[in-house]
């Protein structure tokens, strides 16, 4: 999503509806956030360098730490954005929750949006 330069709430979609998650001043393009979900689980938020909000879980599947929100974005050739595991280096796809690195590895993807 493409956020407005009057944006300032960023909410992510649970079964609670839309609940605020931060400031969208607080996300520097390039890194993420964790944040806390009013269900108790964690999700990373992101922003990325054209403003595009993406959330996942911040949970990496291979360690079980909840660590994802310090991950490095990038992009593949063909320009999925992803996030980098700071740990083992595997890479989600930020759009699917697809591990690029491992074949049937998948992480949440959650709703979000800019207000």
């Amino acid at each position: 999503m493409t956020a407005t330069a009057t944006a300032t709430r960023v909410e992510l979609l649970s079964p609670a509806g839309w609940s605020p998650v931060c400031d969208w001043e607080l996300l520097v393009p390039g890194r993420g956030v964790a944040v806390l979900l009013p269900d108790g689980r964690q999700a990373a938020v992101f922003r990325d360098g054209n403003d595009r909000l993406y959330a996942i879980d911040n949970r990496d599947p291979f360690t079980g730490a909840y660590v994802l929100s310090r991950g490095l974005l990038g992009s593949t050739a063909d320009g999925r954005v992803y996030v980098a595991s700071p740990l083992l280096k595997q890479r989600f796809d930020l759009l699917t929750g697809e591990c690029l690195d491992e074949e049937g590895v998948r992480i949440a993807v959650h709703p979000a949006r800019s207000l």
